[in-house]
């Protein structure tokens, strides 16, 4: 009996190789074209390093006419978690980065090279795990998980490297017979590689990323079938990546290390090996020193926590971009109109350590890009995630006629305001403009630099009986605080006081202030002026003669 009977022995119902080679023909793309993809596995909640890579993914593929796919790779299937898949596309789909080529939660593909699940392509891999075998390259290991252990305590207490190698993978020199007649007997096994690397050897490579580096070879007998017949993430990545005409490989720098193994699975295999480009993790600040975002400390770390706490995605996604080239913000600055596909992004210019995951950052881009939405979009937005998310929110926003007005305060001018970061945020904006809410907020009002009873009562009554209309254009309404200022014995004017503030009591400044906590329960509201003409004549005497 020689490889090849051995080969197929284990693996008799395997095809040939040939058969998958050309089955998945070469992809008919131009000569520069990125073909690329994410590859999660369906174990836990997505993280946002998940959004991260396919956004860096599926922008290098779209700029240079390329492929952006998703494979699935499910192949470590005592953690997968239900609806896994489901979790993956949905976060996808929400920010716009679905997939050229996929495989959806009820297994339907779309494109030419799947299956794009790993557990359901086994065949491909016993086939070209059957040639290996069959080349003398890959071996069956019988070695149980007790035998392991008792390995790894005795490379332990002699101080040397862990692993399966050298003297130590006891199973890669048994002899055809030996093999066959552990199999006869129904011994358990798995595939192993017959790793021809040597420890003591370099590797070099250029990692599109992280530049130049170099590595000890792998002399590791890794194992590349399990014994549920399933591929490793090693041996699997390198048959798909093949298969499917991946010329790039993005991924988190945790891999960086596996980088000489898969190296030597490709060049085993016969293939030819795609580019690398390794990305640095996510890191935040805690205390004086840094560590990378974690999924279990930090719930943004999770792309669900975006959404419920409304952060658009237009601006997760411009926030990643600026995290991944540096230079987005300047771009960003002198082209705040420019669609974001049309920045010129670049791999090479990524970090080599880790970037700042900086929330308080994110909100201002978010902030920005809120300030830029007419009252409508704004009103579609909210509404659409308190109906989800917040439902008193929502009934406040069933009145939409009114909800835009109020939405629409100081939204349309040349410096339109900024006070609102996130979805979630628009309820406590808005509160006060909704007589029942402002029930719950006229009882606790807390006044400034004018707190006397009497002499807010008398601002007040003045301000009704001679200066108050609703139909005044907002030139007058601002005369009008100036002469009720000046009669009540405060500035007309800010600089005034500062000039001879033993002159008056206080300033115009002051007066509008009062009003406005008489009004909202805020002394830092939008535009007065627009906030009156919203509430109407009605409910601003209501609630001025209420105070008083």
């Amino acid at each position: 009996m020689n490889y090849n009977d051995l080969a197929n022995m284990i693996f008799p119902d395997a095809k040939d190789v040939s058969y998958y080679e050309n089955k998945y023909k070469k992809r008919d793309l131009p000569e520069n074209a990125i073909v690329t993809r994410y590859a999660p596995s369906p174990t836990g909640f997505v993280h946002i390093g998940g959004i991260y890579q396919s956004l860096i993914a599926k922008t290098v593929a779209n700029k240079t006419n390329g492929v952006f796919f998703v494979r699935i790779e499910d192949t470590d299937q005592k953690r997968e978690v239900e609806n896994g898949t489901k979790q993956i596309f949905d976060a996808l789909k929400d920010y716009n980065l679905l997939p050229d080529e996929y495989i959806d939660e009820n297994d339907v593909n779309y494109g030419e090279y799947g299956p794009y699940k790993q557990s359901l392509r086994k065949e491909i891999y016993q086939a070209y795990a059957k040639s290996l075998i069959a080349k003398g390259l890959a071996y069956p290991c019988f070695c149980t998980a007790d035998d392991l252990t008792k390995m790894r305590e005795k490379q332990e207490q002699a101080k040397i490297r862990p692993g399966y190698y050298g003297v130590w993978a006891k199973c890669r020199n048994l002899s055809i017979e030996e093999v066959v007649d552990k199999i006869k007997s129904g011994a358990d096994y798995i595939i192993r590689l017959k790793s021809s690397g040597r420890e003591d050897k370099k590797i070099k490579h250029h990692d599109l990323i992280k530049g130049n580096v170099d590595f000890p070879e792998n002399d590791q007998d890794i194992v590349i079938i399990k014994a549920d017949g399933l591929p490793t993430y090693h041996f699997a990545h390198a048959v798909d990546d093949h298969l499917m005409g991946t010329n790039l490989v993005i991924r988190g720098d945790e891999w960086l290390t596996s980088v000489p193994l898969h190296l030597q699975l490709f060049f085993m295999l016969g293939f030819k090996a795609p580019k690398y480009a390794h990305i640095a993790p996510m890191m935040k600040q805690e205390g004086d020193s840094k560590r990378k975002l974690s999924k279990r400390k930090d719930p943004e770390s999770n792309v669900a926590y975006y959404k419920e706490a409304g952060i658009p995605k237009e601006a997760v996604i411009e926030y990643l971009i600026n995290i991944a080239n540096s230079n987005f913000e300047i771009w960003r600055k002198q082209n705040p109109e420019k669609d974001i596909k049309e920045f010129d992004f670049q791999i090479s210019k990524m970090g080599v350590s880790g970037a700042l995951f900086d929330m308080v950052k994110m909100l201002d881009v978010s902030k920005n890009i809120i300030s830029k939405l007419n009252a409508e979009d704004l009103y579609n937005n909210v509404y659409e995630w308190a109906k989800t998310y917040d439902k008193e929110l929502k009934e406040m926003l069933d009145d939409k006629e009114y909800s835009l007005k109020v939405l629409g305060i100081e939204r349309q001018g040349i410096k339109p305001r900024k006070d609102i970061s996130k979805w979630s945020d628009v309820k406590d904006n808005i509160l006060y403009m909704y007589n029942d809410k402002f029930e719950n907020i006229k009882d606790n009002l807390e006044f400034q630099k004018i707190n006397d009873k009497n002499e807010i009562n008398k601002i007040l009554k003045l301000y009704l009986e001679k200066y108050f209309d609703i139909k005044d254009d907002k030139q007058t309404w601002f005369n009008k605080i100036k002469n009720l200022s000046s009669e009540l014995g405060y500035a007309s004017e800010v600089k005034e006081y500062k000039q001879n503030p033993e002159k008056y009591k206080g300033h115009v400044g002051d007066i509008s202030t009062v009003l406005r906590i008489v009004l909202t329960g805020r002394c830092n509201t939008p535009d007065m002026y627009e906030i009156m003409q919203v509430l109407g004549e009605d409910t601003v005497k209501k609630r001025l003669e209420r105070c008083i």
